[in-house]
């Protein structure tokens, strides 16, 4: 008999959402880490038939210490670069015992769960490899804090340019440490490898938009991508209370725009939809770096740099927050030869 569990209908609000917790109380995260929230709307998302792969980081130090864990669900912790072999290895072996008629034929759920340094920096060719395995369904996570949080804040790619970090100080000499720009992992995902059905960002502080997308995710069949980004008071310098403002502030302001890529088809979703059809306008970046500590050091000229980055982002990209290129109609005649 094949039994088969489809996820339900999309939600439009919290009361629709599964109300069953499967990433429960007793957690050690910090107070306001807004990863511990992702992962709660993930699992919420997903439901038991699920199996959790979680790389070393933050949400395996907090969530799995002494014996004791926070998941209602099967649990497996792989290394810091470890997770896209781990996944494809769950997913392809859940086909095979299936197959042998060793396990019932139904529908597993399997979610590798990595940071921004597991995922975009040591474990960036694992997860660009496992993508690539499209006979086999998986959903890769990536909670992006925009640092190595669980290591004392280090900086990694996806920290913002000017952030400071303890691999970033300011000091009299050099004032901006960090002065690449981040790296732009959803789009690499989406662009790199054009076989997988979806792609998209989100963030805790929209957790409809959140949970909607995890389903879809985990419906669509093959392996796919969620990037969130995820405030941490800690590494951002900021009261815990106000992680959702923060988060929602980064959206409000443009510099994360969250959107979806389903079956090659682009889409921006929540805020960032409202802002692109002209009903809301962006919020100055300022708004959104003078709450953090992190860019204490910034100078006016500073912050003008980066309005004038994400400026740049919605109004000459080929698409905001994915391609930044400009398109050419028609054709140059180099293009045709």
């Amino acid at each position: 008999m094949t039994v088969s569990i489809r996820l339900a209908r999309t939600v439009k609000d919290l009361l629709q959402m599964a109300q069953t917790e499967y990433f429960d109380a007793g957690h050690r995260t910090c107070q306001g880490c807004e990863s511990a929230m992702v992962l709660r709307w993930v699992a919420k998302a997903a439901g038991p038939n699920t199996i959790v792969i979680g790389a070393t980081g933050c949400m395996y130090v907090a969530n799995t210490t002494y014996y004791t864990t926070a998941w209602a669900l099967p649990w497996i912790h792989t290394q810091l670069s470890g997770t896209g072999s781990a996944v494809v290895g769950t997913a392809a072996a859940l086909k095979a015992l299936m197959e042998k008629g060793k396990l019932p034929s139904e529908k597993i759920n399997v979610i590798g769960i990595c940071g921004d340094l597991g995922c975009a920096d040591a474990g960036l060719s694992e997860v660009s490899n496992a993508l690539t395995h499209t006979k086999y369904n998986f959903l890769i996570l990536m909670y992006d804090n925009e640092s190595s949080a669980n290591t004392d804040i280090q900086e990694t790619t996806m920290t913002p340019f000017g952030a400071l970090t303890t691999f970033s100080p300011s000091g009299k000499q050099i004032r901006i440490m960090k002065y690449r720009w981040k790296k732009n992992m959803a789009a690499m995902m989406a662009v790199g490898h054009p076989e997988i059905k979806y792609v998209a960002t989100a963030m805790a502080a929209d957790p409809i938009d959140l949970y909607n997308k995890v389903r879809k995710a985990l419906e669509i069949g093959g392996p796919t991508f969620i990037h969130t980004l995820d405030p941490c008071p800690k590494g951002w310098g900021y009261d815990p209370k106000y992680s959702h403002e923060i988060g929602k502030l980064a959206v409000e302001t443009g510099l994360w725009p969250l959107f979806e890529i389903e079956n090659g088809k682009f889409r921006l979703t929540g805020t960032s939809a409202r802002i692109a059809s002209g009903e809301i306008k962006r919020k100055p970046v300022k708004e959104y770096i003078s709450r953090q500590t992190r860019f204490k050091h910034l100078t006016d000229e500073d912050i003008e740099y980066i309005q004038r980055k994400v400026d740049e982002m919605w109004e000459k990209w080929l698409i905001p927050g994915l391609l930044p290129l400009t398109k050419e109609l028609p054709y140059p005649e180099t293009a045709k030869t």
